[in-house]
Formats: C-alpha cells, structure tokens, sequence
C-alpha cells in the first residue's frame, strides 16, 4: 500500500507575514494527520522572502507540538550549509521530544550566491563537494563512533533520508542502504534513471533490508478542474520568477494564467509539471496512481503552495479521501 505525506516550504503570501505563514503549516501538518499522512516534512532555504522554512528544526518543534502521530522532518537539510554536529544536536533534540516520529532528509546542493555563502560563513561549494564524508560523520556522530558525543544527539535514531534531483544522491542512498526521496516536483529529467540506478545498486543495510523509494507531486485538488488550475497559478507565477531570476513572495492566484504566457514559459511549466496532479479528486488521484505505477514508489509525497491556506487544507483532504477510497 502506497504511504501519503506532504512537503511543505512555509510560504508567505504577498501581503502577509512569517506568523501567518507558521500558523498555516501548522495547520496544514493537522490536515496531513487527520487525513492519515504518514508524515510531515519541511524544506531548508534561505533568504527567500517567499519561504519562512529557513531554521528548519525550530519550524518542525513547534509542527510536533501541535501534533501527535505524524512524523515530521526535513525534506530536507542542505548538509553543506551546516556542520554534522549542529545537525545532530538539532536532530538529537527533536528525537528527545518526539521520539520515533523524526525524519532526517538530507541534500547535497547549497543553492546559494556569494552574499547568502557569506552570510553563512562557508565556502559551499567546497562544502558540497565533503557531502558523503559530512553524512557519515552525522551517522558516526549519533551513533557514539566519534571521540566527542553531541548531547543531545548521542542515540537519537532519526528516520536518515538521502534527497536527490539526480543519479549522485540515487548513487550514495543505494551505497548507503538508505531510503530515497527524488525531487520530481521541480526537477524530474533524471526521475527514472535515478531510480533504476538506487535499486539495482542498492546495498543492505542494518535499517533497510530493501530500496525504499518516496517520489514528489505537486497537488492542487478542487471541485471543479478550472478552480484547481486557478489554485495552482500562484505557484505557477513562483515557478516562472524564480526561472527568471525575480523570486518573492506567493502571488494570489491568477484564472488563466498559462495562457497568459508566451510560449517558452509554457513549455518550462509542462516540463516541471510532469509530476503534477491538478483537477478534481478523480482526476488527481488518477494522475497519481499511475505515476505510482511508472515510478513503483513506496510512498509519494505532495507539495504545491497555495495563496489560500484553508485551500491547500481542504485541497489535501480531498485527495486524501480519494486516494484512501
């Protein structure tokens, strides 16, 4: 049976602000529980105005506190902007407060221009490069294999997760034996060959007997497909100012907006959308199931930002009514 579970970048609408933005994933990470989501897992960025997921671990004490059965993690952290250690302690000190319901997605890609490498102190694209050594160490960290011991993180047994847009993260899951996540959602060229790759080099481990694979949609449910499609062109309108180099904050969504666009515009946004499931609830759990069926993944997990956070929720709902029928 294919698990559910939802991704969510905080974002802050245009007009709104970082309390607003918490308020509606907590929110949203209550709909994912009632709705029998498996877990809850949210995004590292930096200094984007539209993302307020940026002190990861402090988002995911506070979607912990408001909730009580579903997992919740990073999906994930950006291992070259930190050290191993932090990690652990941050991660240790989740595990203390949540035990057996804390996932830890790792990522190699750092993302960042010179002024946000300063900002953090770290030359990242060297750190990128340390990226396996940095994983192990993490492990080596909470597993008592180092000659110091984080406290906390010392024993803390989070759910490890390699991230991944191509085959150098299938590569080291598989090297690994760790669960993978592929970013499908925004980056699916290499969805495929990446998974073949992981399973067929896939090497046990004390964890996992087997590959577990989790792929990423974007998912916009409403009654009618017109109204799905208005609820997606916020992030649509996000999708193409990042692709053009003007980020922000979520626009309120717009009726008609890819036909608005010139053609180029229209292409990058099939080509990203090719994980996308938007329509009614038939047709969104359709779309999903055979991307279930071409991909074999164990579990899918649903992004996709919307300007109204109570359709977002009411959005997730009613996939998951479908999905579970």
């Amino acid at each position: 049976m294919t698990d559910f579970s939802v991704l969510d970048l905080v974002p802050v609408r245009e007009g709104g602000n970082v309390g607003e933005a918490l308020e509606a994933a907590t929110e949203l990470a209550r709909t994912a529980e009632d709705n029998g989501c498996k877990r809850f897992w949210v995004a590292e960025h930096h200094a984007m105005a539209g993302i307020a997921g940026g002190a990861t671990s402090v988002v995911l004490a506070h979607i912990g506190n408001a909730t009580s059965t579903i997992r919740i993690g990073s999906g994930g952290i950006m291992l070259p902007n930190h050290t191993p250690f932090q990690i652990a302690e941050q991660f240790g000190t989740l595990d203390a407060l949540f035990p057996g319901r804390v996932d830890l997605g790792l990522g190699r890609a750092p993302g960042a221009g010179p002024e946000l490498q300063r900002a953090l102190r770290k030359d990242l694209h060297r750190a990128a490069e340390m990226f396996p050594q940095d994983v192990a160490e993490l492990m080596a960290l909470m597993a008592g294999e180092t000659a110091i011991h984080p406290t906390p993180g010392l024993g803390a047994k989070p759910e490890f997760w390699m991230l991944g847009s191509s085959l150098f993260g299938a590569r080291l899951a598989a090297q690994l034996g760790m669960p993978y996540a592929f970013a499908s959602h925004f980056a699916p060229d290499h969805l495929d060959a990446a998974l073949e790759l992981y399973r067929r080099d896939f090497q046990p481990s004390e964890d996992w007997e087997k590959p577990h694979v989790m792929v990423a949609m974007n998912l916009f449910v409403a009654d009618t497909e017109e109204e799905a499609e208005y609820l997606a062109s916020s992030q649509l309108q996000a999708f193409v100012a990042l692709r053009t180099g003007t980020p922000g904050k979520l626009p309120p969504p717009v009726r008609g907006y890819r036909d608005q666009l010139p053609a180029p515009a229209q292409a990058m946004l099939a080509h990203i959308g090719q994980a996308s499931a938007i329509g009614t609830p038939q047709q969104a759990a359709q779309t999903v199931k055979a991307f279930v069926g071409r991909t074999g993944a164990d579990e899918v997990i649903f992004g996709g930002s919307m300007f109204d956070p109570e359709a977002r929720c009411r959005s997730l709902a009613l996939a998951m009514n479908r999905l579970r029928a």
